[in-house]
């Protein structure tokens, strides 16, 4: 049944958000590029919490995962960035836009060390992070290119979508403006499905931040800002998901549904000669997914991410974006304490702070856009009175 809490409060919901976000990848960082049949084989079972590495103490020479530390509760990169961008509004206080990812967030993954749990070591995250997203600094920093453009020419991945999540929380509850926003900044990184798919994203965790939200509001939302075969994606999984109240059951139907605009292909760590290239017609696998999985989970946390988990494939990113919607809705509580203490000490992260930070931000920026609708009204009220 989906959680029947108090009403979360904006902190509160940012806080869930960002918490979600960051146990949804910690929780699938181990299991990240297998089938659901080989996370069966290799854990005796269905992964039911926290586990280690893929390939035990080998970790740090075993392809294709070295030199990365995945699993035991730490993040990923989804984390670091998303960390990352709450600390770029933090700087900018206001709205973000293609520009802001050049001034701000590219100096901030090249010149700003963190503690990167995966490497157990501080470290800048430009060292981390996957080439889709150092493809930012070679463009925006090495390349000169206009922030709105620079992310043409990149594979079509998750990349951008899966830290958006600040976008959506800063626009709480108004998810027409953080899907445009979100679209925005994702210019700088993405194109084509992928920037959609960010925007999209965006608005659901905006969308969750409604008082009354629910699962199917959040994906009829998504529904109905979704373009093209992003669109069509979410269509074909909510219809599946739908007629499933648990995730075993609905791993495969779910993975048939969404194939058809997976560019990808049946096989993760090879894909086909036509992944990642623009298209209207196709897809990310993980944000239909990860609303998929909201649906048979009902919004319940342990049910929704261990979905996104277990459904293998890139199920950091789906239980990322899972978690954060679910945090959205229901606020820190809906969260297991025990799994986030344990990714807040394995991490050796502070996972509340970026939250205080952004629900800062995010009471700033509302006063700033109530002063500005006020503005407009009072201009179009002057621009209109000839009418009367």
């Amino acid at each position: 049944m989906t959680p029947t809490l108090d009403v979360p409060s904006l902190d509160d919901r940012i806080t869930g958000s960002l918490l979600g976000a960051a146990v949804g990848d910690a929780l699938g960082g181990p299991v990240e590029g297998y089938a659901p049949e080989q996370i069966v084989e290799r854990h005796g079972g269905r992964v039911t919490g926290i586990v280690g590495p893929w390939n035990g103490d080998e970790w740090r020479t075993a392809r294709p995962v070295a030199p990365y530390h995945k699993g035991d509760g730490h993040v990923t990169d989804d984390t670091l960035m998303t960390h990352a961008l709450v600390r770029v509004y933090g700087r900018v206080r206001g709205h973000l836009d293609a520009y802001a990812v050049a001034d701000h967030l590219v100096p901030e993954l090249m010149g700003s060390p963190v503690w990167i749990p995966e490497l157990e070591a501080e470290a800048l995250p430009l060292q981390r992070i996957f080439l889709a997203e150092k493809w930012i600094v070679a463009r925006l920093h090495y390349g000169h290119v206009d922030p709105r453009e620079a992310g043409s020419g990149n594979i079509v991945n998750c990349g951008a979508a899966m830290y958006m999540a600040p976008v959506g929380l800063v626009n709480a509850a108004h998810p027409e403006a953080a899907y445009a926003e979100a679209l925005d900044v994702a210019g700088a990184h993405q194109s084509s499905y992928g920037r959609e798919a960010a925007g999209v994203f965006a608005a659901a965790v905006a969308a969750a931040c409604a008082p009354g939200a629910t699962p199917s509001t959040v994906v009829g939302t998504a529904l109905a800002l979704a373009k093209d075969g992003t669109r069509s994606a979410i269509e074909a999984v909510a219809e599946v998901a739908a007629g499933h109240r648990d995730f075993e059951s609905a791993l495969t139907p779910l993975r048939r549904a969404v194939a058809p605009f997976d560019s990808v292909g049946p096989d993760y760590r090879s894909p086909s000669l036509g992944a990642r290239r623009p298209s209207r017609l196709h897809a990310i696998e993980e944000l239909p997914i990860a609303l998929g999985m909201l649906l048979v989970g009902e919004g319940d946390y342990r049910r929704t991410v261990l979905g996104a988990v277990n459904y293998g494939r890139d199920c950091d990113s789906i239980a990322t974006m899972a978690g954060a919607i679910v945090g959205a809705l229901y606020g820190e509580a809906a969260v297991p304490a025990d799994w986030a203490k344990r990714v807040a000490e394995a991490s050796r992260l502070d996972l509340h702070a970026p939250a205080r930070a952004l629900a800062e931000v995010t009471r700033e920026v509302f006063a700033e856009d109530t002063e500005r609708r006020r503005a407009h009204a009072s201009a179009f009220a002057t621009l209109t009175s000839a009418d009367r």
